[in-house]
């Protein structure tokens, strides 16, 4: 009996099938493995449909604090040596794709950057998904729908990460929860963390996603014109009560007072209409981040945080265009805030490329 079919026997026994973060565990007791609970896909297959769990996500982080302090003494691995992994782009990039490239090559792997690729277009999903299945070790995507990603998922027969979708951005939630951990001194189920912007935003779709499942105090505050979508804040709400987070919707601009954290994203993003610029600036203009809004938390060493790219001077070919040619200000935060003591975008920057590592070595490391 080969070492998967014995592993397979034993996991059954054990009557921990459906619990990808036990198998993983149990996998690495008897192998030495990290974490690598993707080599069991065809075997069980249901292990890897839900989302990381709590114990999972914890894991990701402490692997990255361990990755991040090898890299500054200039210790590299070979948890990635021999695979092969596709970078598949249907959004402009340049945190994402970065990081996944340097990731991948700093633990040995070699990766495709592919974008204006036959998929969706001349070439279903499914198709797509069964080829790179067959050249691939690991697909990322970073696009629009979610259901992209889950369909290479199903069709491919390997690990699929999602580098960011219309309703979720999880690769940018763990470098956010590996920065606010580096620079506040609270465990996460004791911070709180306030999204000021749109309430139908992506990244906070993922700030309350992980905020609910770690205990995270999370606040999202914007204008009643910006809605969270419904099922998004149920299933939010849901995962809460496990673990004791409280999720709340405000549309208070002044209601900020005892972050730990503000953070915000651009007003219009990226594949929608230049059109919504006026609509967006009226509405959430109120909500811009000021040195008021960080003051009004009482709290001065409240963090300033955003996933970037951001609007925080004129220096942007579309900052200028809006103002020159209509007039409007779309400056999501104020450049003194952006560039203030407070302010740990560019450490949140840097740690997408850990995190992202973490999450490559944790699900398809040797």
């Amino acid at each position: 009996m080969d070492l998967l079919e014995q592993l397979k026997l034993e996991i059954t026994k054990k009557g921990i099938m459906n619990d990808k973060f036990a198998i993983a565990r149990y996998i690495y007791i008897r192998t030495g493995q990290l974490f690598d609970y993707y080599a069991l896909y065809t075997i069980f297959p249901s292990v890897i449909k839900d989302d990381f769990n709590k114990e999972e996500i914890r894991y990701m982080l402490d692997l990255a604090h361990e990755l991040k302090a090898k890299k500054k003494k200039g210790i590299l691995g070979e948890e990635l040596k021999g695979k092969n992994i596709v970078l598949v782009f249907d959004k402009s990039s340049t945190r994402t794709r970065c990081s996944f490239e340097v990731a991948a090559m700093d633990e040995g792997a070699h990766v495709t950057y592919l974008t204006n690729s036959h998929m969706n277009k001349k070439e279903s999903i499914e198709d797509t998904a069964k080829v790179f299945g067959r050249m691939y070790d690991a697909i990322e995507y970073r696009g629009f729908g979610q259901d992209i990603v889950e369909d290479l998922q199903k069709y491919s027969g390997v690990p699929v990460w999602n580098g960011l979708t219309d309703v979720d951005h999880p690769t940018q939630v763990l470098a956010d929860f590996l920065t606010m951990e580096e620079h506040i001194d609270k465990k996460l189920d004791e911070m709180k963390l306030t999204f000021v912007g749109d309430l139908s935003d992506n990244v906070m779709y993922a700030l309350m996603y992980g905020s609910a499942i770690m205990g995270v105090d999370f606040k999202a505050v914007g204008p009643e014109e910006t809605v969270c979508d419904p099922k998004v804040l149920e299933v939010s709400q849901e995962l809460a009560k496990k673990s004791g987070a409280t999720i709340t919707i405000s549309h208070d601009p002044e209601d900020v007072k005892g972050s730990d954290v503000i953070y915000t994203d651009i007003w219009v993003s990226m594949g929608e209409s230049e059109e919504l610029y006026p609509v967006r600036v009226k509405a959430l203009s109120p909500y811009k981040v000021t040195t008021k809004m960080m003051k009004d938390t009482g709290n001065d060493k409240c963090l300033f945080m955003h996933c970037l790219p951001s609007y925080h001077d004129f220096e942007t070919s579309v900052a200028k265009d809006m103002r020159d040619r209509l007039g409007l200000d779309i400056r999501e935060v104020e450049d003194e805030v952006f560039r203030s003591e407070n302010s740990v975008v560019f450490d949140e920057a840097e740690n997408r490329m850990h995190t992202i590592k973490a999450v490559m070595v944790a699900t398809l490391g040797r």
